[in-house]
């Protein structure tokens, strides 16, 4: 049974998902054999109704948190790109492997496919607010290693993934990071350090969200104030004022809904309760409570205060994956991927998953960035009353979501403004 390590740092905004392939090259005009020229996607026909999938992924994103919580730092998930980075990889397990990545993502494969498909295809653009999300499968040109056309064509007609042949020398490492800088512009500028001997695929997903307030902050809605850790320290940081109209509350927490231009998404933010820690707030979230607050926000006046802030993150997520449920893809002997192709060096299974993020708000709107790789190896104005009030000066929880299917695509903790 493999061991696993996991390493958290504050890093970029990246979600990386490495499944037992070595990585290939990507990026336009790259040393890489483009095999799109070869598999035609197929038109796929789009889900009338995405509740229940918004449902299940919210869950899972819940969970990914935590088990991914970091006690005493930041922490800074995209689980909307882990998700499809799994919902690729899925495609090509097998028997008990297939049941607990299922289990993990909260749907069978078929359902994450169309589920995928449909809400990807869905996302609003505007000149004001862009959400960019991308996918690309890089394999080995060992003659060791076959892939699957099965697989492949199926990852090109639900995800639009790229797909590319490679030396996994240090020409495809240079191509891959190059693609994940460029489909997250510039947020992640490397997700790879290496490229193990042992490596056959990779299987990427990039995501990069960029969107201007409803109401940029003026001169002086900004001005310093002070944020109490958990710890009961203090430190001076900047602080973003404003009025809201959209008012959150549970048993546990308050917070509110910040509108960007458009008001196709938005920033939320939820400040556990005097006496309730961050952890035990989170602790107590589960993916349908979630899903039940911010599509039932109270119109009310909000006094609000946010802390400009910029922080990154990073973590190989084999360990929080395998304690989610689904340990046999990361087991050398038990994963079973036979989907994905074979190798006669041994048999396929997720050696790392590789998770990176990064985020910046500030007076005008919020830029952020994730990749995710999975490495294989073979072996409005309230009523009047009185105003509510949320200032953000002490640890929060915090989401980017769609406005329309309340998906967190991002979500994490503030516990030091200044990390």
């Amino acid at each position: 049974m493999k061991r696993f390590g996991i390493r958290s740092r504050l890093c970029c905004l990246l979600l990386t998902l490495t499944l037992l392939l070595p990585l290939g090259s990507c990026a336009m005009g790259v040393a890489a054999e483009d095999l799109m020229e070869g598999i035609n996607p197929n038109t796929v026909k789009p889900l009338e109704d995405l509740s229940a999938g918004n449902v299940r992924v919210t869950d899972f994103s819940v969970r990914l948190l935590q088990a991914s919580l970091a006690k005493d730092g930041n922490t800074l998930l995209a689980p909307l790109s882990v998700f499809c980075a799994l919902g690729m990889t899925v495609n090509g397990a097998r028997d008990d492997t297939l049941a607990q990545m299922e289990a993990v993502l909260g749907m069978d494969a078929a359902s994450v496919n169309a589920y995928l498909h449909s809400y990807l295809g869905s996302l609003p653009q505007g000149e004001k607010y862009r959400m960019h999300v991308a996918n690309s499968i890089w394999f080995t040109n060992k003659e060791s290693f076959s892939v699957n056309p099965a697989f492949l064509q199926i990852n090109a007609d639900y995800h639009g993934a790229d797909l590319y042949r490679a030396a996994f020398d240090k020409q495809t490492l240079k191509d891959i990071n190059r693609w994940v800088k460029e489909e997250t512009d510039g947020m992640i500028p490397e997700a790879l350090d290496e490229i193990p001997p042992e490596a056959v695929m990779y299987l990427i997903n990039a995501i990069a969200f960029e969107a201007e307030w409803t109401k940029i902050y003026e001169k002086d809605q900004v001005r310093n104030g002070t944020f109490t850790k958990e710890d009961g320290s203090r430190q001076t940081v900047s602080f973003m004022y404003c009025d809201e109209g959209s008012y959150l509350a549970d048993e546990k927490a308050t917070g509110f809904i910040k509108y960007y231009s458009g008001r196709k998404y938005a920033f939320v933010a939820l400040l556990p309760n005097e006496g309730v820690s961050v952890s035990d707030y989170v602790e107590s979230l589960n993916g349908e409570a979630l899903c039940a607050l911010l599509q039932n926000p109270q119109s009310v006046a909000v006094k609000t205060a946010i802390p400009k802030f910029e922080t990154e993150y990073s973590a190989e997520m084999s360990e929080i994956l395998a304690a989610m449920g689904m340990p046999n893809a990361f087991d050398e002997g038990m994963a079973d991927f036979g989907g994905i192709g074979s190798s006669v060096e041994g048999n396929l299974y997720i050696n790392r998953v590789i998770h990176k993020t990064r985020i910046q708000v500030g007076e005008k709107g919020t830029k952020a960035g994730a990749v995710t790789v999975i490495e294989m190896n073979a072996e409005s104005a309230g009523p009047m009353e009185e105003p509510k009030v949320v200032y953000l000066d002490r640890p929060f929880v915090y989401m980017l979501i769609d406005c329309e299917n309340k998906i967190p695509f991002f979500i994490g903790t503030m516990m030091d403004p200044e990390k």
